[in-house]
């Protein structure tokens, strides 16, 4: 991804559309955060593309300046994956819902994580399809009455994490729309990140799932149920600073800093990068009310690029060739003399 020494702000990644979503929707404040992170990253408009399926979230692209291609359900990753193979200079992002990414988009979605495409996608989860009008989401939650579970959903969720880290994705990221300054530096992590970037984004829908993560967006308990990942830090939370987690055998375990002779020296160091996935997902998978939920980059690990192996083959390819031109690929057929 090329970079720019222009100075950029927010306002330069706005389009002139009408921002149409519900007044308080979450996807607001993910749009607001993803503008002040492109300003940052320093990545003209005119390098960048906004790639969407079906689904609220998916009008994003209408409200970002620069280039946006709004796809059919479910394709985004797909459409996605053939711009950045096409241009590998443009920083591509892909705007997806927990319906549209993980239920008929569910194969793009996993293989575009394998083939690690240097793509960074968004995925907006309300646990809920509020497009078409409150069904129920690969990511409900058992047992919730929506319109089409009018008794509740028998079935168990999706987890995105989980999804990312079995598909052996390199990049894994959570936000929570309320919480706009680890977001946008989740963001920004995502974006210089090479390969597939995956960033979930607790999102609330006020109409269909009101109150979906309220558990966590509460202002006056959000700092004792949340933990803030950053590479090289200790993993300590709570409002007070006084919480944190430890190893206790093969598990996690929250201590008070403090109690039992617990001090920060025994605290967990994040390992953003660290190859092997096994704490980085069990951090990803941790739930309430026993454990915080970890937001910020979660696992951000090196690798060749789907992209980047494209560009070397044909690069090898070429080299070993003794075709250098059109002339030379016609004469190398086979010929007949009339």
């Amino acid at each position: 991804m090329e970079t720019t020494t222009l100075q950029y702000t927010a306002k330069d990644f706005k389009s002139d559309q009408y921002v149409r979503w519900c007044p308080g929707c979450g996807d607001y404040a993910v749009l607001n955060t993803l503008q002040k992170a492109m300003a940052e990253i320093g990545v003209a408009p005119h390098q960048m593309a906004v790639i969407s399926g079906i689904g609220c979230s998916s009008r994003l692209p209408y409200y970002t300046s620069g280039y946006g291609f709004h796809t059919i359900h479910g394709r985004g990753a797909a459409v996605a994956t053939g711009v950045k193979v096409a241009n590998p200079k443009l920083a591509v992002w892909q705007i997806t819902g927990d319906g549209d990414c993980l239920a008929i988009g569910g194969n793009h979605f996993i293989h575009s994580v394998r083939r690690n495409v240097d793509i960074n996608v968004l995925l907006f989860n309300n646990q809920i399809y509020g497009l078409t009008k409150g069904q129920y989401s690969p990511t409900t939650k058992k047992g919730y009455v929506t319109k089409s579970s009018p008794y509740g959903t028998v079935e168990r969720p999706f987890r995105p994490a989980e999804l990312t880290f079995g598909s052996r994705g390199t990049f894994f990221g959570r936000i929570l729309d309320v919480d706009l300054k680890s977001s946008q530096m989740t963001m920004i992590a995502a974006a210089r990140h090479q390969g597939t970037s995956v960033v979930e984004c607790l999102v609330n829908c006020v109409i269909f799932n009101d109150g979906a993560h309220s558990w966590l967006s509460e202002k006056e308990t959000r700092y004792d149920r949340v933990v803030i990942l950053e590479h090289g830090k200790p993993m300590i939370f709570g409002k007070n600073s006084d919480k944190g987690l430890v190893l206790d055998g093969f598990n996690l375990k929250v201590v008070t800093l403090g109690e039992n002779g617990i001090t920060e020296a025994d605290i967990l160091v994040h390992d953003a990068h660290c190859d092997d996935a096994t704490l980085q997902l069990k951090l990803a998978m941790m739930e309430g009310p026993e454990f915080p939920v970890a937001l910020g980059v979660i696992r951000d690990v090196a690798a060749e690029s789907y992209d980047e192996a494209v560009e070397n083959q044909i690069a090898e390819v070429q080299a070993k060739s003794k075709i250098k031109s059109f002339d030379d690929l016609v004469n190398s057929c086979e010929q007949w003399d009339m």
